[in-house]
């Protein structure tokens, strides 16, 4: 029935799903002084949005927001790098607790969702021509990552893309995909990923 709310993804049937390429930043405003973790992203922006300038007032910004991350990284116990600058906008992470990002080649797109104790662990290359340099992941947009997903090697997570709590994913999700089990098999979508959802017809 059109009255019904059915829960699919966290979100009752009906409303739309957040884009995957336009960031929604209201996702990330604090709700108030204690709110650790929109805190912790809002340190990593402000120090990233200084990092290019110079002078003064931008280096004394730098240093006030290290201190900051240090104090929400210590209270959050996560470990996110200061210079990710590759996050999309709208990023979730309500419980970062134990989550590890420390790849800054690594890219996650704008409104994705992340659960506690996630850790993302790219390849390093053993190409000696390539100075063993860091390879980095690429998650799409208005992805999902359950609580305790490990992602190792260079991955590519594709939009709308559904990350199984513990799972480990050690090969590339489709967009639209599900990816659950250690180690992580993937699941079709039964329907276009890239749908909007909209609430069925009304019965006359």
């Amino acid at each position: 029935m059109a009255g019904q709310a059915r829960m699919v993804l966290g979100e009752p049937t009906g409303v739309p799903r957040p884009s995957a390429t336009v960031p929604d930043w209201s996702r990330e405003a604090p709700q108030g002084f204690w709110d650790p973790s929109r805190r912790l992203l809002r340190s990593i922006r402000r120090y990233n949005h200084h990092a290019s300038r110079r002078g003064l007032q931008a280096a004394i910004a730098r240093r006030y927001w290290v201190l900051q991350h240090r104090f929400w990284s210590v209270v959050t116990g996560a470990e996110i790098s200061l210079r990710s600058a590759n996050l999309g906008g709208g990023l979730m992470i309500p419980h970062p607790h134990g989550c590890v990002f420390g790849a800054r080649r690594s890219t996650i797109g704008p409104n994705c969702w992340i659960g506690a104790g996630v850790v993302m662990s790219p390849n390093r290359s053993i190409d000696p021509e390539d100075n063993a340099r860091e390879r980095g992941l690429r998650i799409g947009g208005a992805v999902t990552i359950g609580s305790g997903a490990i992602l190792v090697g260079s991955l590519d997570i594709g939009d709308y893309a559904v990350i199984g709590a513990g799972a480990v994913v050690l090969q590339d999700v489709p967009s639209g995909y599900t990816a659950v089990g250690n180690p992580a098999r993937l699941i079709p979508p039964k329907t276009d990923p890239l749908a909007t959802r909209v609430p069925p017809a009304s019965q006359g």
